[in-house]
Order: structure tokens, then sequence, then C-alpha cells
């Protein structure tokens, strides 16, 4: 007789509305979903990923209103410092798991549960997130479109003669990935760090390498960092956009960068072309919760995803394929 397999097929999730979801095939990892009201078949896909402090919350929250306006899906992964001890570096042997190969997991879901389009990426990545977001794309050339990279502590410089991840040769732990200078000097990029982002805090990589390759502060190593790209694209006969931006009255602080530096209004517009009259209207957060996201207004959130502000989103049913 043969044994009958029964399947729950996923349940949409909704539209205009900011979600926790767990994937499907791995239920502890955790990541924010939204939507926008008009669907998302065939749309763009940004990717917004969180700092040290693991805020993905805090990125969804902010970016809602503009992935909206201009209707695009929004991902935003949660790594849990416990399992993604490195996901700075794309991941390293013996320190948790691979960050990029779960962030490829989460896409595949989103492609198949929203229909949008998950083969090029616009990506945007704060503190921790920034080193993520510029890895990612030396390793992903491919897949990516455009990145923003805002106030990485350090990077990843175009140097073949430099191990990774101070440069790219010899990527230990990463051993299915080869850099393509030709192909990630490819990727129209933009780097954006606060003007008073200057303070060599406790996060802050110091070591003397950093500071002999990359200056002392995130403002001054994002500046060497785009003016080495820029050299190297040139080097290559390339001629891809690289930009550098400082935000008026910024420190480090991703909240403060988005409300009174306009870093949203310039991550959009760089990904995606500047809107025309965009209006912050408010969008659903939550079940039976509805919040004006005021870019220009300093609000504070929980510096923590604790059960409070876990109460405040629409928790998606998870459906697994079981036997």
């Amino acid at each position: 007789m043969k044994k009958i397999l029964h399947y729950t097929l996923p349940v949409l999730p909704r539209t205009g509305t900011v979600l926790s979801r767990n994937l499907i095939n791995d239920l502890k990892q955790e990541y924010f979903l939204y939507i926008p009201t008009a669907g998302g078949a065939g749309v763009p896909v940004f990717v917004t990923v969180h700092g040290i402090k693991r805020m993905a919350i805090e990125h969804a929250l902010e970016f809602a209103s503009f992935a909206e306006h201009y209707g695009v899906v929004l991902v935003a992964p949660l790594f849990p410092e416990g399992r993604f001890c490195d996901y700075q570096r794309l991941g390293r042997d013996g320190r948790g798991d691979r960050a990029d190969l779960a962030l490829n997991r989460i896409l595949a879901e989103v492609g198949f549960l929203t229909g949008a389009n998950t083969d090029k990426l616009y990506m945007f990545g704060y503190s921790g997130g920034g080193q993520f977001v510029h890895r990612y794309a030396f390793a992903y050339p491919g897949r990516t479109a455009r990145i923003v990279v805002a106030a990485a502590g350090w990077y990843t410089f175009p140097d073949s003669k430099v191990k990774y991840p101070r440069g790219i040769s010899k990527p230990k732990g990463l051993k299915d990935i080869q850099f393509d200078p030709v192909r990630f000097l490819s990727v129209p990029t933009c780097v954006v760090v606060g003007r008073k982002d200057t303070k060599r805090d406790h996060n802050l990589n110091k070591s003397g390498r950093i500071d002999q390759q990359q200056g002392v502060t995130r403002l001054e190593r994002g500046k060497n960092w785009i003016k080495a790209m820029r050299a190297a694209a040139r080097s290559h006969h390339l001629d891809t956009r690289y930009i550098f931006e400082e935000l008026p009255a910024c420190n480090h602080c991703f909240v403060k960068c988005v409300r009174r530096g306009k870093m949203g209004r310039r991550v959009f517009d760089f990904l995606f072309g500047p809107a025309r009259n965009l209006k912050m209207n408010g969008i659903n957060i939550g079940r039976n919760l509805a919040r004006r996201i005021d870019a220009d207004k300093i609000v504070t959130y929980p510096l923590s995803p604790t059960r409070a502000i876990k109460r405040e989103f629409e928790k998606e049913p998870v459906n697994c394929i079981l036997p």
C-alpha cells in the first residue's frame, strides 16, 4: 500500500503590514517582511541588514513607508548572536552559521510566497550590517543590483594581495566563494556616514592594521574605501558609480540617521531613483495597530527585541510540510 503524504500549503502573507516570520524549513530563523499594499508579484526586493544590536525590527519599522511608496518588498533578516557570531564577515569556520546562506534561504521563501523578483537585490546595511552587505556584494555580484553601506566599522578592500576580510585573497571559511573584481566592481555603491560618527567606541575595530589601511574613524574609513573602490574600478576600465555622503548632525545611531539625517530618502533615491511627492502616510504595523512613521520626529523604540515589542507585530502562522 502506497504511503499518502499530506502537505499544508503556506498561508500567503498580508500586505501593508510589517510581519515577523520564521522560515518554513528552519523555525529558528526569523525575519521581518513588508509587502506593499499593491502586492509583491514581480516587484524588486529591498534587503536591510541590522548592526550588532540586532535590531532588525527597527529597520522594518523605519523603512516600511518607503517600501510602500516605492512599491518594493522589504526583507529584514535577523542574525542572532549565538548562531551568527561573525555575520559581518558572512561567516567563519567555528564561529556559527553562514549568514549569506541564511539570507539566501530567506529570499527563496520570500520569492515563493510573494512572487517578488529575488534575482537582483537592492541592499542596505547599517554598521555591522554595512559590513555584511558590501561583502555579500563581493561574493554575489551577479545577484546584487545596487548597495548602500551605512557607517560600517571597517571594510574589505579590493586588494588581491591582502587576505580576507581586509582584502580579497584566500577567504577562509568561504570555500565556495571566489571574488571576481570585474564583477563586484560593477555594482553601484553608496556609502553614508554621520558627520559626527568619529568616536572610537568599544565596538569599533581598532587594530593597528585596520587603522593603517583604512583610517581611524568610521567617517574616514568610509571615504577611503570609496576612493579605493573607484581606483580599482578605473584600473579595470569600469565607470561604476561610487558616491560618499555625510549625514549632517548624526553620530552612530541608526534611528537618528534615518530621521535627522534623512537617510531613508537617500537610500531609496540611490537604489530606486528619486520619488515624487514622497509622503509618509503611516503603515499598519501589527494587529490592530496603526502608527504614523514620521521621518523627522525622533521617537524612542525599545532597544532590544523584547516580548512586548514582539506582541506589536503580526505573527504569521507557520505551516510546515509534514509527512
